[in-house]
């Protein structure tokens, strides 16, 4: 029979406990899973990772998913966190139909249950200072020390409680702990913290709460009353399941849930923790939690990143239980994977070169026929205007070029993309030595690149019409970070300190297709040669504005070819 460590194949362990237990009858054979994010800042792709394994769980097994809001720390919670995590998950692809809830729900059970506690001699108000607290805990190797308070009668304590309840006393004086063992090898059974008094206006409940209770508390009890069969959490919370355990086994609850846990995603030239990501966007190193740059759901999707291809990117990383650094390639794989087969194809020139093509007809415009994506046949052809005055790329020209240079050079030719073979005859310079213009002739019987005597040229080149291209602001986006891993470092630095300065380049005065300037925010595009595009929300048709998804070499690709050559 699968287990833990050795699940049958094709079964990840987590799959393989699951159906296990179907097959057991346990839980009457549902499958009942949830997503509870504290609603503290937005959610980063290691959230999506969890998002796609808690829904694809339920979706794979016929069973449920809830999304729960762990809203039990009002001073650092926001409405707009709370809106921004139901449009990610909206937006992955899952839903929670009307299965939406918050751990605020349960403040009144919760209070119930930790009555319930006292009344059978199993918590205790303490007034110890968190500082004693942490004294009285013990280390690793050395036992904790009972709280004087804990021998209390439960008539004074459920006094103390209550009175804790009504705002009598003030922040810190007193908290309700759990009464388990202090001298358990597991410092989270030793009388950890149930409630704690706090004046804080919750962002539901407002001010009618002047005590609120612990994630550790708060967490089974909401899983129970909701029927949660397989609660998963990431491998921190692994020393927590004992009291996960402990609390259900002590309160009177519908069910009994699981505690299961995984490795959290690790990705390297990023940042993954919530607390650095909100000091990154309140200090101002980024332009918010939804800037490009950032691992969060919002970035990355006003980056261009499509939902299949980070459901794609879940679903390739896996569950383990180990915890290991994934290789930022891996997720720019999968989203090249996913827009190489429908991003619409369309010229577009960054840092424009002007090229006159003097035995042009002046005035002639011609269309040429351009496919749209040679993956996806049903994808059609458009017509790209030409004339005789047209945009290439300046690193496309090298007047002095080096060897196996197959650009445009003095006397050398190239051909344009879909349309003609071109040759430079003349470099135009400005008083500073710029180069401002090239002149060329072309062939008009290469036309498609096809000529009569059968030459070819190693060189193509992509290409605008002048006269009928738009103008646009296109934002190259890169690692945010300049090492893989800070903490990996020898030198220790403060994180921020590694923020690369190549995260970000803008460019001004690019020249695009017309038709881009219609482009809207979820349109892909694979800008020819360029890089996966999508629109910036804040494109308009006057000033389109284009973000780089990610560039077209793909690292992952030949890491797994050099792999297999092996």
């Amino acid at each position: 029979m699968a287990n833990d460590e050795n699940p049958a194949p094709g079964l990840n362990f987590i799959r393989a406990i699951i159906e296990a237990d179907i097959q057991a009858g346990k839980n009457g054979g549902r499958v009942h899973t949830r997503f509870p994010p504290e609603p503290n800042g937005y959610l980063h792709i290691g959230h999506a990772k969890s998002i796609c394994l808690n829904f694809g769980l339920a979706r794979d097994y016929q069973g449920l998913c809830n999304l729960r809001f762990d809203d039990t720390n009002p001073g650092k919670e926001d409405v707009e966190y709370v809106d921004s995590i139901m449009a990610d998950v909206r937006w992955l692809g899952f839903d929670w139909a009307d299965r939406l809830y918050y751990a605020s729900d349960y403040f009144d059970k919760l209070y119930e249950f930790a009555e319930h506690l006292i009344r059978g001699g199993k918590a205790y108000v303490c007034d110890l200072t968190p500082d004693q607290v942490r004294q009285y805990r013990g280390t690793l190797t050395e036992c904790g020390i009972n709280s004087p308070c804990r021998e209390r009668s439960i008539e004074d304590n459920l006094g103390l409680f209550r009175r804790m309840r009504a705002g009598e006393f003030p922040d810190g004086a007193y908290v309700l702990r759990a009464k388990i063992d202090m001298a358990s090898p597991n410092l989270n059974m030793r009388d950890p913290v149930l409630y704690r008094i706090r004046r804080e206006s919750h962002h539901r409940t407002g001010d009618r709460w002047l005590i609120y209770p612990m994630y550790d508390y708060t967490h089974p009890i909401s899983d129970a009353l909701e029927g949660i069969t397989h609660s998963i959490c990431t491998l921190e919370f692994e020393d927590h399941r004992p009291f996960y355990d402990w609390v259900l086994d002590n309160l009177p609850v519908p069910c009994h849930p699981q505690q299961i846990e995984f490795a959290r995603l690790n990705l390297n030239y990023t940042v993954m923790s919530k607390r650095k990501l909100l000091e990154l966007v309140e200090k101002g190193h980024v332009r918010g939690w939804d800037d490009p740059r950032l691992p969060t759901v919002a970035g990355l999707r006003r980056r261009g990143y499509s939902p299949e291809a980070i459901r794609a990117f879940a679903e390739t990383v896996g569950v383990a239980k180990r915890e290991s650094m994934v290789d930022m390639a891996l997720l720019e794989h999968c989203l090249r994977e996913d827009l190489n087969r429908r991003a619409l194809r369309r010229m577009a020139v960054l840092r424009p070169l002007k090229v006159v093509i003097t035995n042009y007809p002046a005035g002639k415009v011609e269309e040429v026929d351009a496919e749209n994506n040679p993956e996806d046949p049903g994808a059609g052809t458009r017509k790209l205007p030409f004339a005789r005055e047209i945009w290439i790329e300046q690193d496309d020209f090298r007047e002095d070029p080096p060897r196996k240079f197959f650009r445009l050079s003095p006397g050398k030719e190239i051909r344009l993309k879909h349309a003609y073979y071109i040759r430079c005859d003349e470099v135009v310079k400005d008083g500073s030595g710029n180069i401002v213009e090239l002149r060329c002739t072309y062939d008009p019987e290469s036309r498609g690149g096809w000529t009569k005597d059968g030459r070819k040229v190693l060189g193509t080149s992509h290409w605008v019409s002048a006269a009928h291209a738009a103008d646009a602001e296109v934002r190259l986006y890169d690692k945010l970070l300049s090492v893989p891993d800070p903490a990996a470092e020898k030198e220790e630095k403060d994180f921020k300190e590694y923020l690369s300065p190549n995260s970000l380049e803008i460019l001004k005065g690019c020249k695009v297709e017309r038709s881009l300037a219609a482009a809207k925010p979820g349109e892909y595009f694979q800008f020819l040669r360029q890089g996966y595009f999508s629109a910036d929300p804040d494109s308009t048709p006057e000033r389109p504005v284009f973000n780089r998804s990610v560039t077209l070499r793909d690292t992952w690709a030949k890491i797994e070819k050099s792999q297999r050559e092996k």
